[in-house]
């Protein structure tokens, strides 16, 4: 047997986050690339879309909310890297804000129901933000990254994101 049984599938509440906020975000950053994953022989401009291993309380309904912690990245290269992925940083929290305030939903995967940053975008030098001893290998030569971090709450969709 090949996946999942589809009775199994059937009793998921919620999809990956990455699943609500990539159509978000490739419909607002139209012409950008926006990603959960860099491909081998990745070009830029990029979003990467993550969610974060977070630790906390979420205060919310589990059967109605979700709550996480996501990493927008943002990725240009020269010329002028450094001044676009900051500007794409600043163009995707617009994006996310806009679709919080007017309850953008997303068929199948919710809606959000709270955005706030929670880390301003920054510049960093390599592919991926090390947690502890391992470190990752630096960016090609001409481009750029910015991380930004947000909280975000979720409404589930009406019907569940995989029905048998």
């Amino acid at each position: 047997m090949a996946g999942l049984p589809a009775h199994i599938k059937a009793m998921a509440e919620l999809s990956p986050v990455e699943d609500l906020l990539l159509p978000i975000l490739r419909e607002g950053l139209s012409g950008i690339q926006v990603s959960s994953l860099i491909a081998a022989a990745q070009t830029f401009p990029l979003v990467l879309v993550r969610r974060g291993a977070s630790f906390g309380e979420h205060a919310g309904d589990t059967r109605f909310t979700d709550s996480a912690q996501v990493s927008i990245q943002t990725f240009c290269a020269d010329p002028n890297g450094d001044e676009d992925a900051a500007i794409l940083s600043e163009a995707a929290r617009v994006v996310l804000r806009d679709a919080w305030l007017k309850q953008k939903v997303v068929p199948g995967r919710g809606h959000l129901t709270r955005v706030d940053l929670s880390s301003a975008p920054r510049r960093v030098t390599d592919w991926a933000t090390a947690a502890g001893p391992v470190q990752y290998a630096d960016l090609p030569t001409g481009v750029w990254r910015y991380e930004s971090i947000y909280q975000i709450d979720i409404r589930k969709p009406r019907v569940r994101p995989y029905p048998a």
